[in-house]
């Protein structure tokens, strides 16, 4: 038998650390350059909505009102930032704002639309090109899902606050167990002599163990098999705390015999009491046993006493 221990290599935890922390950096760049994309094409997109919304209540009605002209728009994308926002809290809540996405609905479908039918102004729709109306829906379908996109990276943002800033130095990953296995290089064999005896077992020491790594495995429940020894003290243990013992045929007889003197008679109920009073237990069998000897020993008694004719 020969022992041998291994143990599984340990990464290079340094080296692990470092990449972890160039990926977090990285991964921090790109999501901070995706951002002031994000920012940036919302904050355009808006604007040339809102710009062409503001030439369109010019050419309706509100050209001598520049104030009332520019605030105009706002009754439509301002929808669209109410509903967004909306539906982000929504969205940290964890449910559903149908308010929310029929606040959003109705602020793109109005600016879209508004947009595209303030294409053609004085002119007749015939005459309007296809790239006109293309180019009137671009900016505000843009600012709808550029917002979208900015408050769903708010949303991850606010939802994992730690997840761009893993405490590094204290979790450690934990080593995999070692677990034992023991084999054994040659067979074990049991004589029994003929007196029945066992030799003596020989014992293993730690140094004849063969110790390889391997998976955790679940502990399996152990069979037992009681000894004789554990066996009668356990029907020693019930006979104690159990039912009262039950005594020998004589004894009952004896005790039913005083019983039928004391009273005056021979029933099964004189029987039965007298014996449970010494704390003995008596079947139906047995006691029938003990009635039949008493009746038979009461019977000669009983014929050498009557009168003679």
């Amino acid at each position: 038998m020969s022992r041998r221990r291994h143990r599984p290599p340990r990464g290079d935890r340094p080296g692990q650390e470092q990449s972890a922390k160039t990926k977090l950096t990285a991964e921090q760049y790109v999501l901070r350059a995706a951002g002031v994309v994000i920012v940036a094409l919302t904050a355009g997109a808006f604007w040339l909505s809102y710009a062409h919304l503001a030439e369109v209540a010019a050419q309706h009605g509100l050209r001598d009102s520049p104030t009332r002209r520019w605030a105009w728009p706002a009754t439509l994308d301002a929808f669209i930032v109410v509903g967004e926002l909306l539906m982000l809290r929504a969205g940290l809540r964890q449910v559903t704002d149908l308010w929310a996405i029929g606040v959003t609905a109705i602020g793109s479908v109005g600016s879209i639309g508004l947009n595209v039918a303030g294409v053609t102004g004085t002119r007749e729709v015939g005459s309007v090109p296809l790239l006109d109306y293309v180019v009137a829906a671009v900016p505000p379908a843009a600012a709808m899902v550029a917002f979208g996109v900015l408050m769903r990276q708010l949303h991850e943002h606010v939802v994992q606050p730690d997840a761009d800033h893993p405490a590094t130095g204290s979790a450690q990953a934990p080593e995999p167990p070692v677990t034992t296995s023991v084999q054994l290089t040659e067979p074990l064999t049991t004589t029994v002599g003929q007196s029945g005896e066992a030799p003596p077992v020989t014992r293993v020491g730690p140094a004849d163990l063969l110790v390889e790594p391997g998976p955790v495995a679940e502990p399996s429940a152990a069979v037992s098999v009681p000894s004789p020894e554990s066996s009668a003290s356990a029907a020693a243990g019930k006979s104690r705390g159990g039912r009262p013992p039950g005594a020998p045929l004589e004894v009952l007889v004896e005790i039913g015999r005083a019983a039928a003197a004391e009273q005056g008679k021979l029933t099964r109920a004189v029987v039965r009491t007298a014996v449970e009073d010494k704390g003995l237990t008596v079947g139906s069998e047995r006691l029938t046993e003990v009635m039949d000897i008493l009746r038979a020993e009461l019977e000669p008694s009983a014929a050498t006493h009557r009168p003679s004719g």
